[in-house]
């Protein structure tokens, strides 16, 4: 394992190390990529939790619809394997593919600006989450927003009207009361 990690703005969090498994130092990994085994093409890892940072390699990998079962280059202990529980998985942003027009990461609608149809500013985007039938971006109010009010709204066409990244907005269909 090597200490020399990417620049931290480039790193993006793909997943999370949670346990070990087996005797011969794999770790259990939850996967926040889609579908979850496309975190196993990523084989430079930057592993972070609390202020520690790590590079490690991915030797090989297997899943399953839940979690995926990784071995890890130098790491062939169940007591050493069990001291990464807890640490985030992260890869460098210029290794994932390009999207084509209307695609988004989540990470790139984090911190937009959510504007509605009158021209209000709802807040900002937190963060998004993942539900059974459609993603649901959590806006939190910022500096100039309408209210204090913590809103949920369902990533879809018909509420996304349109989204300018280098503006840092999002405008939305969606009433301000609900």
């Amino acid at each position: 394992m090597n200490a020399t990690p990417a620049p931290a703005d480039d790193l993006i969090v793909v997943g999370k190390i949670y346990s070990v498994h087996g005797v011969r130092g794999e770790v259990k990994v939850f996967s926040f990529t889609d579908p979850i085994k496309n975190l196993l093409k990523y084989k430079a890892w930057t592993l972070k939790r609390e202020g520690s940072v790590k590079q490690v390699e991915l030797v090989s990998g297997r899943g399953n619809d839940k979690f995926l079962v990784a071995k890890l280059n130098g790491l062939d202990d169940r007591e050493e394997a069990r001291l990464l529980a807890g640490y985030e998985i992260c890869v460098q942003r210029n290794l994932f593919p390009e999207l084509t027009d209307g695609e988004y990461y989540w990470y790139q609608l984090q911190g937009l600006k959510v504007i509605d149809t009158l021209g209000q500013l709802l807040g900002q985007i937190d963060h998004l989450l993942e539900t059974g039938s459609n993603d649901v971006m959590v806006v939190k109010p910022c500096a100039g927003s309408l209210d204090d009010r913590e809103r949920l709204l369902p990533y879809t066409e018909q509420c996304v009207l349109a989204i300018d990244l280098v503006a840092g907005e999002m405008k939305v269909d969606w009433d301000a009361d609900f």
